[in-house]
């Protein structure tokens, strides 16, 4: 058996020093707060600096915000005609003529910092100077941030933590300075923006901050952001609020909370954040929506809450010990995984997809984009934790509607899924995203990964419109050549690898093997249900993945792929149809040499943080154990991971962290521990609580 809390705690994040490009967050899955060395976002500006860029965010799946006379829809967007072998289907790809609609579009709804909490001293900010970090630790196996620090050489100890079902940060503060009536507690509320930082702290006539209540214990106060609207309830001993007005606008939003001197060198705050109204959720995520009067534990209850539900957490699901093995990668390793499993578990486990910078900050607007929904969430059903996979994958019930009114309106059948969008999900215009096709197949994936994990009826009923429309877009997107005896992915479309003319893009390899999986699987789920199979037929007659001098190109009209530029940047997806995918129609030895050909031209600079994981699970395929290790932990770019566990994209300042490739690790990882192959020599694992991968 597994020491679970060994293996756990020996990763637990500690730091002597300022870590301005890995700080530090704690959260439920749904609500995250992002801290600095003082446990708070007392340095907000210097964690945000455009050379490091890892800004200091609280954010709430619910926390999203438009600004004022946004489109509610895309109705209004003027699509360009695509040649579809021999019809026109539209896709929303140029702004030519209608920038503002376009950008409008693609900037709302964003989420946004929902408050910035910070120290100040003697109602003074703080500065670098003045401040010294003595030690700072995240409680992995409690979920709690522990900061020792200093602040005109007088000892602080801040103890920080979300309550696990509640959007609540608890904050304990321990310090002479609070004796002496010098340290204060600010909370300040920015406008919302679309930008990484997901706050404008400059347009203050742009929202509005009210207290609306005030006893000895708490103040409460609504916030306005022009459709948006949320509450934050402060409850808090040890703290004085009779400098604050009892009810009122706050025309500075912002708060300066203190004690009385002499009576206290300890306080004890909750920050409860929650809507009240959210336009882009509109009444159809109930688990989102403001219930009734909120409760607020004490400190000491919320901490045994928070101490419960993490070693709840790390006992119940999946674990990988490395700690017996002798090759000197496997700390590493094992770290990384540790560290993973705290991400996503922080960031990952709400109602929606997640964002690619999850809810530490925005990218992409804070958007998701659900070609991404496999790596970010699908090794929550190989790590034991199926269910919290199951909440996101309810999205596609939630927007079933609009993907058959995306596929009408171009012409297929059943359901097309869009690719980057708001909880709405409707596709936002981009050159590349709404010519994606590698999403479609997800919700049949992740669907089955669900099922195996608990193979059970009312599952495969819950789910059946969901894979038999996905199955149904599919095989209509399908063009017939050959007498109707070939079937061909072609124009239009952007593969996976995004480097591909949609005009003239034909058979896509991964696409291709993923779209023939997904048909069968389809037909599967069918039988399971009792229902006779409709999509194997096309499936047989998918043509085969497109070659040249015995590798696999990008595509079929791509035979320069590992000789011109731009043709061997980007994702080598080829390669994903014999790691993600397992496809009977691929010859072992032409995909180990289209493996090698990567490996040896390939521009690492250009790949992504999934793309490692990825092209591990191919090499672990073809028995190349050594190469899967090498990939999976390669000295790359973009497959840097912090101190803090995050897998940050070097060379791109929008994504100082990328979850997606956290996901993709302890997916590879999870399939590597329970195949029979095993690890290659030098790892001895010790694994339990895993399921195996397809």
């Amino acid at each position: 058996m597994v020491d679970r809390h060994g293996l756990v705690t020996r990763h637990n994040p500690v730091y002597f020093r300022i870590e301005t490009s890995a700080p530090l967050s704690v959260g439920n899955g749904r609500f995250c707060f992002t801290a600095d060395f003082t446990g708070l976002q007392t340095f907000f500006d210097a964690y945000s600096a455009p050379d490091h860029g890892f800004p200091l965010c609280t954010m709430a799946e619910w926390g999203w915000h438009s600004y004022p006379n946004a489109p509610q829809d895309d109705s209004q967007l003027r699509r360009t005609p695509f040649d579809t072998f021999g019809r026109e289907v539209g896709y929303g790809v140029d702004e030519t003529g209608q920038e503002e609609l376009f950008r409008a579009l693609r900037q709302n709804a964003h989420k946004f910092h929902l408050g910035k909490i910070g120290f100040t001293l003697e109602g003074k900010p703080l500065t670098l100077d003045t401040c010294k970090v003595q030690k700072q630790t995240l409680n992995l196996w409690e979920g709690c941030l522990c900061s020792e620090w200093t602040a005109a050489g007088t000892r602080v100890f801040t103890e920080t933590f979300v309550h696990p079902w509640e959007d609540t940060l608890y904050v304990r503060v321990i310090s002479p300075l609070i004796a002496a009536g010098k340290l204060q507690v600010s909370l300040s509320f920015p406008y919302g923006s679309h930008k990484k930082s997901g706050a404008d702290f400059t347009a203050s006539l742009g929202h509005r901050t009210v207290l609306t209540h005030k006893t000895s214990q708490r103040i409460d106060i609504e916030r306005v952001l022009d459709g948006t609207r949320y509450r934050v309830m402060v409850g808090f001993t040890g703290i004085s609020p009779d400098t604050l007005p009892d009810t009122g606008v706050l025309p500075a939003h912002t708060l300066a909370l203190g004690g009385k001197t002499g009576e206290t060198d300890t306080w004890e705050l909750a920050f409860c954040f929650q809507p009240i109204y959210i336009p882009v959720l509109d009444g159809t995520w109930d688990s989102m929506e403001a219930g009734g009067e909120p409760h607020l534990p004490s400190f000491t209850q919320a901490r045994e809450s928070c101490s419960g539900f993490w070693k709840t957490y790390w006992m119940s699901g999946g674990a990988m010990d490395l700690s017996d093995s002798t090759d000197v990668r496997a700390q590493e390793l094992e770290r990384r995984l540790i560290l993973s499993q705290y991400l996503t578990a922080i960031q990952s486990r709400g109602c929606l997809p997640p964002a690619e910078t999850g809810l530490s900050c925005n990218s992409w607007y804070g958007k998701f984009h659900l070609e991404m929904h496999f790596w970010h969430s699908a090794h929550f059903a190989l790590w034991g934790r199926a269910e919290v996979l199951k909440k996101s994958l309810a999205y596609y019930k939630k927007i079933l509607p609009l993907a058959r009114s995306i596929a009408a309106s171009q012409g297929y059948q059943g359901a097309r899924w869009p690719k980057m969008c708001d909880p709405r999900g409707f596709n936002t215009p981009s050159s590349i995203a709404v010519l994606l096709l590698w999403q479609q197949p997800h919700p049949i994936m992740l669907a089955e990964l669900c099922y195996r994990a608990a193979p059970e009826e009312d599952f495969l009923r819950e789910y059946r419109d969901i894979i038999v429309e996905t199955a149904e877009f599919m095989k209509s997107f399908v063009h017939w050549t050959n007498g109707g005896t070939c079937g061909v992915l072609g124009a239009p479309y952007i593969p996976a690898q995004e480097r591909h003319d949609p005009k003239t893009v034909l058979n896509a390899p991964y696409e291709l093997e993923y779209f023939r999986w997904a048909l069968k699987q389809a037909d599967l789920w069918l039988a399971r249900l009792g229902e006779t199979p409709r999509f194997g037929d096309t499936a047989e007659k998918l043509a085969l993945p497109p070659q040249k001098d015995g590798c696999y190109l990008a595509q079929e009209n791509c035979p320069d792929t590992f000789s011109t530029l731009p043709f061997y940047t980007d994702h080598p997806a080829m390669l994903a149809m014999y790691g993600v995918l397992k496809s009977e129609k691929i010859d072992p030895a032409r995909m180990s040499a289209t493996l090698d050909q990567v490996l040896a031209v390939w521009d690492w600079k250009s790949l992504w943080g999934w793309d490692f994981p990825m092209m591990a699970m191919t090499a672990y395929r073809l028995g190349r154990l050594e190469d899967a290790l090498d990939l999976l932990l390669r000295d790359s770019p973009k497959n840097t991971y912090l101190p803090n566990g995050h897998n940050r994209q070097i060379g791109s300042n929008d994504l100082p962290l990328y979850l997606p490739g956290n996901g993709g690790l302890l997916l590879a990882a999870a399939m590597m521990a329970m195949d029979k192959q095993g690890f290659p020599q030098g790892f001895s694992v010790q694994a339990e609580g895993l399921y195996a991968y397809l």
